[in-house]
């Protein structure tokens, strides 16, 4: 289906004529008239009104009785009255009834300076209460979760939390128990709160009573500032808003953009900001001695001495660019390996991309934007999770089912929380498999070149029958098809034949690794693609520049936020290959990349930076600072500049706008934008007319040759296929509030191979793969594909990237004993509980 067209209706609001879109809600056109009327229940957001705190009612001219403002859509020539002493009277009547069991204890209440509840029994309310009896009590403050504590006698029972579990987030967690004047939110059985998006609650309440208890007591409204900026902490790049008090980050809010987020926050966007200003960072350039430990130095030395080691390499050196990086930092990092060192051997992603492909799947007429999904007729995800990737999107696809009915069709190597929204079964592959059923759907829809047949024809002929009836569909899919380049050009193969690029509001929508896979794309950070994918010299990716670094081909690396020892696969061989090579990283924190590192410079943190990132559907956003950078840190970008100024290459660039301008000049189609055209709520360059600024690749697409044909891994055992946890990240171990959710390692198999091997859910396991070998427990899940294992990769112990290659390959699957240490049911050492409740499982088993 298409967005509907809405025509636009004529009202009166209080004597002021008010234009506002047919089926507008009418508390929303009054605001057009610059007309307030109170509300406490309602929120567009959480979808449908449902009326309940009655404080939105107005007189309707026709109609005998009040109306909610909230529930009553607006209509050609309505007259409205909100000022009227019968609606007063009704006002002040729900005020007075909410504040007969609300505690005055606004001096005390950490929302006391920003609660509507206050602005409103000042506004709205009768300023006197005749209630005198006792006012109901419950136990206070409570933990709803480890991050999260309710004050149940400040509830006005509004719903908001509750629609938000049951609705948004569809984790189906919180519940109103009792009845009456005894109704209360709560869980079911008191059990903790925890679910990826659940810190959205606070900033739904109106009013004190869910509070975050690493913001709670610590500022008050008068004592902060709000500044906006970018999350760069998954590709989900949302819009936050950052609360600052004594030049320090407080506090992280959504900021609402309904083209990229909706208006909302995973938690580890909204709780991973302590690490900013914790004592594990680095604030100033460091060294390492001989005996391993880092030594402080100038600004001044540290460039010198980098420069002169990168310049001793000379081609010989690569580099490496993690998510953090703006699309300024790494433009300026390609021009200095490339033209000061004369290498390409530089990679943004362990997963080699193919040039030719990337140009032609970042066509305009190809690519779909997250908006599009809203009225999205079908969406396919197939070979993604977007709630461990990309977690807004798995929001964004539960509303598109959930309101506008939908049809959500699944193929993944692994069950994702998406199953269960599905219109058919969903698809489940072995790992490494998804060409060959790619292929058979591009048969199955009649692709020039491909056959529907094989192990998955039946599943691609459903998936194929259902887009076929959907004319308007939206193909999610990950970023980890690249590692078979022959399923990409498959599923461009699958767009061209379903007419995408001729049809508005459907297209293929990439859901990458990093938060700035793209920027970093388009900015010329890959082997054999510059600026704006133009072809470029030859260069090796990631996994030859490990190869290279192992073998001595390659003698210096420099690393820009990337951690490949953690996120890469082949970790153990990263981590040989950087004890023996000359290092330069910037980073936060010494990570396990760092910690091999010769020389450390202090990395900004996405607070402090300034700078554009690119989010995966094509969209430019400004990176803003917030907060003035720690003493002895200087700009990513500046220092970037200085190496190259070093290296004898002359560059000129006083702000990272200067950088940006530049790298506009090598990118056809970002042409003269410029950051004020960016400003707030970003540009998606698609949408402006390109002339003649795209200039697409000599050919239509990559064709994948050169690269053999998928063989299944020979011999016996479970194929090991490894995913990436949403908190089994670097922001998850550094920020005290996020520690107790950092998952152990397990072992995910399905019912039928745990009976074969004799194993039940939590059994330790030793998982061992050619002499390389980890611990982690058994997880027996539902849907799984019999004869396949999954792994976590990044875990701080037990990494899955220690025996990962990056393709599939067969394990060995032992019992191990039992651990005689406390908590050992739980999966991991500590607090049992929190071990448990560490992986997302309930937000996956929701549906």
């Amino acid at each position: 289906m298409s967005q509907p067209i809405r025509n636009a209706v004529t009202l009166v609001v209080d004597g002021r004529e008010v234009v506002a879109p047919e089926g507008t809600m009418l508390v929303d056109a009054a605001k057009m008239g610059d007309i307030e009327i109170p509300v406490f229940c309602y929120e567009p957001k959480l979808g449908p009104p449902v009326g309940a705190c009655r404080m939105c009612l107005v007189e309707i001219e026709g109609i005998p009785k009040l109306q909610t403002a909230c529930s009553t859509p607006v209509r050609d020539g309505m007259v409205v009255y909100t000022q009227t002493d019968q609606v007063k009277e009704a006002q002040n009547a729900v005020v007075e009834f909410l504040l007969v069991n609300h505690p005055l204890d606004c001096p005390v209440c950490d929302k006391g300076g920003e609660c509507p509840l206050q602005d409103i029994a000042m506004g709205w309310g009768p300023g006197k209460s005749r209630f005198t009896d006792p006012k109901r009590h419950y136990q206070k403050p409570l933990e709803l979760s480890p991050l999260i504590a309710i004050d149940r006698e400040r509830c006005i029972l509004c719903y908001r939390c509750v629609r938000f579990s049951q609705e948004i987030s569809e984790d189906e967690q919180l519940v109103l128990h009792e009845r009456g004047d005894r109704s209360f939110v709560g869980t079911f059985d008191d059990r903790p709160y925890i679910a990826p998006f659940h810190g959205n609650v606070i900033e739904l309440c109106p009013v004190g009573a869910l509070t975050s208890y690493s913001y709670r007591f610590r500022a008050r409204p008068w004592d902060i500032e709000q500044a906006g900026s970018i999350c760069t902490l998954c590709p989900s790049q949302c819009n936050v808003a950052f609360t600052v008090r004594d030049e320090r980050v407080m506090r992280v809010l959504a900021r609402d953009n309904k083209a990229v987020d909706d208006g909302w926050l995973c938690d580890k966007g909204r709780f991973g900001y302590q690490m900013l200003s914790g004592s594990e960072r680095i604030t100033e350039p460091m060294v390492r001695a001989g005996d391993g430990s880092l030594s402080p130095v100038s600004w001044e030395e540290a460039i010198r001495m980098a420069a002169d080691g990168l310049r001793k390499a000379g081609p010989r050196a690569a580099a490496l660019a993690g998510g953090g990086t703006s699309n300024e930092e790494g433009f300026l990092a390609q021009g200095l390996m490339r033209d000061a060192l004369g290498s390409g051997n530089l990679d943004s992603s362990p997963n080699a991309p193919d040039p030719q492909l990337l140009s032609e799947l970042a066509r305009p007429e190809l690519a779909a934007k997250v908006s599009d999904l809203d009225y999205a007729g079908g969406i396919l995800v197939l070979g993604a999770d977007p709630l461990h990737e990309m977690p807004i999107l798995d929001l964004r696809i539960r509303k598109a089912v959930r309101r506008n009915g939908t049809r959500l069709l699944v193929a993944t190597e692994r069950p994702s929380a998406l199953d269960g929204g599905a219109a058919t079964d969903a698809v489940r592959y072995a790992p490494g498999e998804a060409i060959a059923f790619i292929e058979s759907l591009a048969g199955a829809l009649g692709a020039e070149g491909y056959e529907a047949s094989g192990r998955y024809a039946k599943d691609a002929a459903a998936i194929a029958d259902a887009l076929r009836a959907i004319p308007d569909s939206v193909i999610v899919w990950g970023e980890r098809l690249w590692r078979r380049p022959g399923a990409v050009k498959a599923l461009h193969d699958i767009a061209r034949a379903l007419q995408m690029h001729q049809r508005i509001g459907t297209g293929l929508l990439e859901v990458p690794e990093e938060s700035n896979a793209r920027g970093l794309r388009e900015a010329g950070f890959l082997p054999e693609t510059g600026p704006g994918y133009r072809t470029a010299a030859a260069g090796k990716g990631a996994v030859q520049i490990r190869d290279g670094l192992a073998s001595g081909d390659l003698s210096a690396l420099l690393l820009l936020g990337s951690d490949p020892v953690r996120n890469y696969p082949g970790g153990e061989t990263w981590r040989r290959a950087l004890a023996s090579t000359f290092v330069v990283a910037f980073a936060l924190t010494e990570d396990e990349s760092a910690k091999h590192a010769n020389i450390v410079f202090p990395a900004e943190s996405h607070a402090e930076k300034e700078g554009v990132v690119t989010h995966p559907d094509g969209r430019l956003q400004r990176l803003r600072r917030n907060v003035p950078l720690p003493s002895g840190v200087r700009p990513t970008w500046w220092a970037l500049a200085e190496i190259a100024e070093a290296l004898g290459t002359n560059v000129d660039y006083g702000t990272p706008e200067d950088v940006f301008a530049a790298l506009c000049a090598e990118v056809p189609f970002y042409g003269d934008t410029a950051y004020e055209e960016i400003g707030g709520r970003g540009l998606r360059w698609q949408e402006r007319d390109p002339g003649s600024s795209w200039v697409p690749q000599p050919t239509g697409g990559g064709d994948g040759t050169g690269v053999p044909a998928y063989a299944p891994p020979e011999g016996e055992g479970l194929v090991l296929g490894t995913y990436k946890d949403i908190w089994a990240a670097e922001a998850t171990r550094r920020n005290p509030s996020l520690r107790f959710l950092m998952p152990t390692q397990r072992l995910e198999l399905s019912a039928k191979d745990a009976k074969t091997l004799d194993l039940a859910n939590g059994d330790p396991v030793t998982v061992s793969a050619d002499g390389s070998r980890l611990e982690a427990r058994v997880s027996v899940r539902e849907r799984m594909r019999p004869g396949a294992a999954f792994l976590i990769e990044g875990t701080e112990t037990d990494n899955a990237n220690l025996i990962a290659t990056g393709e599939p390959r067969r394990i060995t699957v032992e019992r191990r004993p039992e651990p005689e240490t406390n908590g050992s049911a739980s999966g991991g050492g500590g607090n049992g509980r929190a071990r448990v409740v560490a992986t997302p499982m309930p937000a996956e088993g929701a549906r």
